[in-house]
């Protein structure tokens, strides 16, 4: 029995468009029959995982190949060839004596011993590589797939790790453009890790937080298992899915010597947010602006970081604030990536104390975009039928900070509440707190004394005429399926 937990909906996506093949196929379609994805996420998020799933529930014939980065040309179209004749496709030992001298002549090869009566399931994990390895790589893909492949009733997945590259295979001047289905695979949803840990509420959240929603780091998180205790076993060796995690992430990507590394820990590890606060915390001297500029587009094109703006009824990119964009870095800059000496001479103690003294404050500030997107993923309501936008807001001086901003729009046209953060298991929002918050709001532009106020708190609020609306957290985990 399969051990697989979550991702319902990328797997019935999946199945649908290999269901639309058959019926095409069936129909006597000779041209456009077969669907090409574009699938990305980020490593060890589970697209591996996804799709053997996919090949295992399906039971179509299916080959699945791994390239390699750095990879010799010839030595990628070898391995392809032996991916082809190793699968269980009609006839595939046929692909054993080939060798294929161009993209084109191994995808061809491949073609003809696809089936032409039922569907097929072709994989070409972290396709970049292999494309950036030939040279004319993505013209040549473009050139089979448009006269050879599509025509097959094939499923053709082009899985990638790097984000910004498996966006370009899709850019509007690139030769591939168009001719496949993009799909991001993200971690997995706070309700998906909720499921997996047995876990409701805050310690739903906490265990997302601490894991950063990634499968392989999630399963080692036994149902019924406290977050200290999850801690004490992870921090305890140098090989844990935890601690290897964000390691195997951001080498792929961004290795130590690189300003951008040095830029990412800066905002995730010591937690600065704005650019002259980051520019002064990574290094001895100050990073210059041009340097730290080029760190943080590439960061930001890379999915791994964003900057939030005040959520207002104008934009202020001068009061940008800085976080990290990819869950399953946050807890690991702040907490793992300094312990790793420790961990590694034995004293993982250390690195459990340090996320014990300092995991309540960092969590307030972690959990507020997690907040925000629940929202976003819930409204608009019958209650709140114009929001379309959930932010927060704040100025120059950070005070006041307002964590809750409902709009029509970002930039807003219309306000339709502001709301408060108090992210703890117990102790409901106050009266005081209430009233701290609506007089704070007023500093908004454009906000009057008489917008809806609204609460997030595990704990719920106590009764106040003025409180529209509170949200705990198992109210934020309905958001997602």
């Amino acid at each position: 029995m399969s051990d697989f937990v979550g991702r319902t909906v990328e797997l019935d996506r999946l199945t649908g468009l290999l269901s639309d093949i058959d019926a095409r196929a069936r129909a006597g379609r000779t041209h456009d029959v077969g669907t090409a994805v574009l699938l990305r996420g980020r490593r060890r998020v589970g697209k591996s995982r996804l799709v053997s799933e996919l090949i295992a529930r399906a039971d179509h014939p299916a080959v699945y190949f791994q390239a390699a980065r750095g990879a010799e040309p010839a030595t990628e179209l070898r391995a392809l060839m032996s991916a082809v004749a190793e699968s269980d496709l009609p006839d595939a030992w046929l692909a054993e004596s080939a060798t294929p001298s161009t993209l084109t002549d191994a995808l061809r090869i491949l073609d003809r011993l696809l089936p032409a009566d039922r569907p097929s399931i072709v994989v070409i994990d972290e396709a970049p590589w292999l494309l950036d390895a030939i040279p004319g790589g993505a013209g040549e893909l473009q050139r089979v797939w448009d006269h050879d492949l599509s025509r097959k009733p094939v499923l053709l997945l082009l899985l990638g790790s790097d984000l910004a590259m498996m966006e370009s295979l899709d850019h509007h001047d690139a030769p591939f453009h168009g001719r496949a289905t993009p799909m991001v695979l993200d971690v997995l949803s706070p309700r998906d890790v909720a499921r997996m840990t047995s876990t409701s509420g805050i310690d739903a959240f906490d265990a997302w937080l601490t894991t950063g929603g990634l499968p392989t780091v999630t399963r080692a998180w036994a149902p019924g298992m406290t977050r200290q205790a999850f801690l004490r076993t992870q921090l305890s060796d140098a090989i844990t899915p935890l601690v290897v995690s964000g390691q195997r992430i951001l080498d792929s990507e961004f290795p130590a010597t690189t300003s951008a590394r040095a830029v990412l820990t800066a905002i995730g590890g010591k937690g600065e947010r704005t650019f002259t606060s980051i520019a002064q915390s990574t290094g001895s001297k100050p990073m210059n602006a041009a340097t730290l500029t080029d760190a943080l587009e590439t960061l930001s094109a890379k999915r791994v970081a964003v900057a939030d703006e005040p959520l207002s009824t104008r934009r202020d990119a001068k009061n940008r604030r800085w976080r990290v964009a990819d869950p399953a870095l946050r807890f690991w800059l702040r907490y793992v990536e300094p312990a790793v000496g420790d961990i590694d001479r034995g004293r993982g103690d250390l690195a459990l104390q340090r996320v014990t003294d300092g995991y309540t404050s960092w969590r307030g500030r972690a959990i507020e975009p997690v907040v925000r997107d629940a929202l976003e993923r819930l409204l608009p309501d019958t209650r709140w039928p114009e929001v379309r936008a959930v932010g927060g807001w704040w100025p120059r001086t950070n005070v006041p900070e307002i964590d809750l901003v409902g709009a029509n729009a970002r930039p807003a046209d219309r306000y339709a509440f502001v709301g408060t953060i108090k992210w703890r298991p117990d102790g409901k929002v106050t009266a005081a707190e209430l009233t701290t918050l609506a007089t704070d709001a007023t500093k908004i532009p454009g906000i009057g004394s008489g917008t809806a106020l609204v609460a997030v708190c595990p704990a719920g609020a106590v009764a106040d005429d003025r409180l529209a609306q509170v949200w705990t957290a198992d109210d934020l985990l309905q958001a997602w399926p």
